[in-house]
């Protein structure tokens, strides 16, 4: 974290040298302090970094320590090590720079209201803002802990008749067998000062303290009370008991709580991992202990119809799911995927329900919108591509596109692998091997429906690729989705499919090519500026984005203090005219067909409207870099927003 390097702010000395000896260590942060009076630094450099960090926000104070080679990191460890007892967890983790200041601050924010008194650690993991791994590792090799594995064998049992386990649990607190003389002492969190000293009180002042994972420490716990019969601490579930049926149930139910769209459960070496994906992004919903890992697998093989004995190939499966309290239904899509250490398993959740998704409310761009409904949906044959990656609202978006073109006189038939939204008045297939109803024997019947618009759930292989197309020659419209990165993308993998060139330019009419970026938080959303390095990456001047009303999220208790709230689509619509098909013909490279669209048809890139929308409050432009191609440098927003009318 530490390691000098070559630093500009070297090159600026002349501007910031050290004034009278005037720092005020209790001005600073607590281990900015701590190198003071440790010696490691002196007045004159202290103040210098303090001027420094004021020009520079968001940089943390040992960072330019070691940049201006004022501090190694050898000699930050020592320093830290030697005061480890007076240093606070959260400016420690503050100042390696493993969570920011708002997280900290969010986080005490979060003790400060809670009813019963919770460990700053524990809140800081709770909220994610640190994975509880990382925080037990931090602590040990920085402050030079010893990284604990408290087991039932390594507790120490006369300790143990000194104090009642719920003490235990209260300190998160357990003594250890140890050939020392010093009693050996495993704590979640070794700088709580209250803890530390309960545990001094009760096992005498000279004790040896390490670090350890709470969960080992409640395990450990658990099993000494149920007499070396490993349980799960929070659920008392055991590898023998009966309780895989409670396990799973509620871990879909919150999980439907949550709206998440997936739920990962990992075999890891030393335990079972389960997280959601809310929003697009994974967070950790709760670890098992290893013992229930079986039990609780083979519960969702039965649940999904999966083989229990079969665990050294991939599987597939579907759960029909009952709230047993409100009786409300869902359904999920269950993938098995064997790995070293057994089968992780990953469960989509599908939206069976009766709804009608309009296509306006996709947050198109206006303009967009207009030439996405005249030129490709209002065409009365062709194929209309909607790409993007796993995850990215590609059926969403073609639903919508179904309502729009659902009505009396047209007949729609689909062929979708599952049927994800149930749509009144049109022919929805969903394919079932089990019942020989194929993608290929589907494909076979659907143009005997006497069809006007054939929606396909996806091209997998050149089989469903060519269905598409011959379809469309026989004068029918084609909707269907594909994996690729942009709307170019889309043509390109249609030709690696070795489908002649001439057959995608007479027959398909657009590609629209979406992600899905995670909206800012309403409720905590605040002004802010476009940092040089988000500029320097979108080939912008602090100039060129003056126009925009950038917001960022500073954290709540309704966003779970990630400052994002929901999720916004972007949008890259490919429509191919004459110009178009004429460079396709012409085996034109990507960024020749990019340039001419943008000139001939308004194509607006994933980025550019990645950058519209965050200009106008909807998403941050950090969302926008981390998930959007960078293809070319963009137009300016004011452009932008004209061409998509936003």
């Amino acid at each position: 974290m530490l390691a000098v390097a070559a630093s500009p702010l070297n090159r600026e000395a002349t501007l910031d040298a050290p004034g009278p000896a005037a720092a005020n260590p209790a001005g600073g942060s607590e281990i900015a302090s701590l190198l003071l009076r440790s010696g490691v630094l002196t007045e004159a450099q202290f103040t210098r970094i303090r001027r420094v960090q004021e020009k520079i926000p968001g940089r943390t104070f040992l960072s330019i320590a070691s940049e201006l080679g004022y501090a190694t990191e050898e000699q930050a460890r020592k320093a830290l090590r030697e005061n480890r007892l007076s240093v606070g967890v959260g400016a420690l983790l503050v100042e390696l720079g493993y969570i920011k200041q708002t997280e900290l601050d969010a986080a005490l924010e979060v003790q400060r209201r809670a009813t019963t008194r919770k460990k700053l650690g524990d809140i800081l993991v709770e909220q994610r803002f640190i994975d509880e791994q990382r925080f037990i590792e931090v602590l040990a090799m920085q402050l030079g802990f010893p990284l604990l594995t408290p087991d039932y064998a390594s507790l120490d049992r006369d300790l143990m008749q000194k104090v009642n386990p719920k003490w235990c649990v209260q300190h998160l607190v357990v003594p250890l067998r140890t050939p020392g003389t010093k009693p050996l002492i495993a704590m979640a969190d070794p700088l709580d000062r209250a803890a530390r000293e309960q545990a001094q009180k009760v096992f005498g002042p000279c004790i040896e303290i390490g670090i350890a994972g709470r969960r080992e420490i409640l395990d450990a716990i658990a099993t000494l009370e149920t007499g070396g019969k490993k349980v799960d601490v929070e659920t008392g579930a055991s590898a023998n008991d009966d309780t895989a049926v409670e396990l799973v149930n509620k871990m879909i139910l919150d999980a439907l709580v949550a709206k998440a769209s997936d739920i990962h459960v990992e075999p890891l070496k030393t335990r079972l991992r389960v997280r959601f994906r809310c929003d697009g992004v994974m967070v950790a919903y709760r670890d098992y202990e290893n013992s229930v890992t079986t039990t609780l697998l083979s519960r969702i093989k039965i649940m999904s119809g999966a083989s229990i004995s079969e665990k050294r190939r991939h599987q597939d499966g579907r759960i029909r799911f009952e709230d047993p309290a409100s009786g409300a239904s869902s359904e999920l899509r269950v993938s098995f995927y064997a790995t070293l250490h057994g089968q992780k398993v990953v469960m989509r959740v599908l939206n069976h329900k009766a709804t009608r998704i309009d296509i306006r409310d996709s947050g198109i761009g206006p303009r967009i919108l207009e030439r996405f409904m005249e030129e490709a949906l209002d065409v009365p044959s062709g194929v209309i591509l909607i790409t993007g990656p796993t995850g990215s609202g590609k059926t969403t978006t073609l639903y919508g596109a179904v309502n729009y073109l659902n009505n009396d006189e047209t007949c729609i038939v689909t062929a979708e692998d599952p049927v994800e939204y149930i749509v009144e008045g049109i022919a929805q297939c969903s394919i079932n091997p089990q019942l020989n109803i194929t993608f290929e024997e589907t494909l076979r019947h659907i143009v005997r429906q006497d069809p006007d618009v054939i929606v396909l759930g996806e091209i997998r292989d050149r089989f469903s690729a060519d269905a598409a197309i011959q379809a469309a020659l026989t004068g029918h419209k084609v909707l269907t989705t594909f994996h690729t990165e942009d709307s170019i993308g889309g043509l390109l993998r249609l030709m690696n499919m070795d489908i002649e060139t001439f057959l995608i330019s007479s027959t398909v009419v657009s590609v629209l090519a979406q992600r899905l970026l995670r909206r800012v938080c309403k409720h905590c959303a605040e002004p802010y500026k476009p940092t040089p390095t988000e500029l320097r990456k979108l080939g912008y001047s602090a100039a060129d984005t003056t126009a925009g009303n950038f917001l960022l999220g500073k954290g709540c208790e309704k966003c779970h203090y990630s400052g994002y709230m929901g999720r916004i689509g972007i949008f890259e619509l490919l429509v191919l005219n004459e110009d178009v098909k004429i460079a396709m013909r012409a085996s034109k490279t990507s960024s020749e067909i990019r340039k001419i669209s943008m000139e001939t048809s308004g194509l607006v890139t994933l980025l550019e409207d990645g950058i519209v929308k965050a200009s106008l409050g909807h998403t941050t432009l950090a969302e926008v870099l981390r998930n959007l191609p960078r293809l070319d440098k963009p137009r300016p927003i004011p452009e932008l927003r004209r061409i998509t009318g936003l």
